[in-house]
């Protein structure tokens, strides 16, 4: 019998996030736990607040747990907007043993490709037709390609250089807030980001995800790019429930 139920945690550049998840409707089941990231964000310093969350909430099954890095076979290969001690650190034997669980019961990836997997689980049908891109702009900006539905797992289209400049340094919604841009004046260096990516991989459909998509009405109308653009459905709960879906079906990268 499927799980209905299911837990994640997104760990970002400024935030780490847990709840608990119904796995068929794609929504938290209460109010997510969020406490800020520790700075430095080493990775006994998130263990520490991944293990906090999870024991608010008694929960004893498997953890989807989220990096902003690239992760293969458990182990960060990068670290973006975390400490850079999580390279090389093997993030399914830490966060096992901090939470009590076999690695087995741990299931790590990208943050972005965690928020694609809820997309393209619950959001429109369309979104899982040809070559979508989800793009999360939050301290960074993080990605996931999917072509019909099927992840690519651990881009890093965030760090394209455009202009001279790493994209996520110039379109990150961190930076709109940091230099105090308007929505057009920003909606306009990502507009200039996505033509950039536009023009080597020609997707179908443009996901926006992170806190941004909340406001989408603010900033998708000003949008000049070819792709169609939508907003996250699951906005900026999607890494949660993308690394619950990954832990209760033993997905991972």
């Amino acid at each position: 019998m499927a799980a209905t139920r299911g837990f994640g945690i997104d760990v970002g550049g400024s935030g780490i996030k847990g709840c608990l998840v119904d796995l068929e409707a794609g929504q938290l089941l209460t109010k997510r736990v969020r406490i800020p990231t520790p700075q430095p964000s080493t990775p006994d310093a998130v263990a520490d607040v991944v293990a906090e969350i999870v024991a608010k909430f008694d929960w004893d099954g498997p953890v989807g747990i989220t990096l902003p890095a690239v992760i293969k076979q458990g182990v960060a290969q990068t670290a973006a907007n975390i400490d850079k001690s999580w390279i090389d650190t093997d993030a399914d034997a830490l966060f096992a043993k901090r939470i009590g669980r076999s690695e087995a019961d741990v299931a790590m990836l990208n943050d972005a490709d965690a928020a694609g997997l809820a997309e393209m689980r619950f959001g429109a049908p369309e979104v899982r037709r040809g070559v979508t891109v989800l793009l999360t702009f939050g301290t960074g900006i993080g990605s996931a390609l999917f072509n019909d539905g099927v992840l690519v797992p651990n881009t890093e289209f965030g760090h394209l250089e455009v202009e001279g400049h790493d994209a996520e340094t110039r379109a990150a919604a961190s930076v709109k807030d940091d230099k105090g841009l308007s929505w057009e004046e920003w909606t306009g260096r990502v507009s200039t980001y996505i033509r950039a990516l536009e023009s080597v991989l020609w997707p179908d459909t443009i996901i926006a995800g992170g806190g941004v998509s909340k406001v989408a009405k603010e900033w998708l109308p000003l949008l000049d790019v070819r792709a169609k653009v939508a907003a996250a459905s699951r906005q900026n709960a999607a890494g949660i429930i993308g690394a619950a879906v990954a832990a209760a079906e033993g997905i991972e990268h």
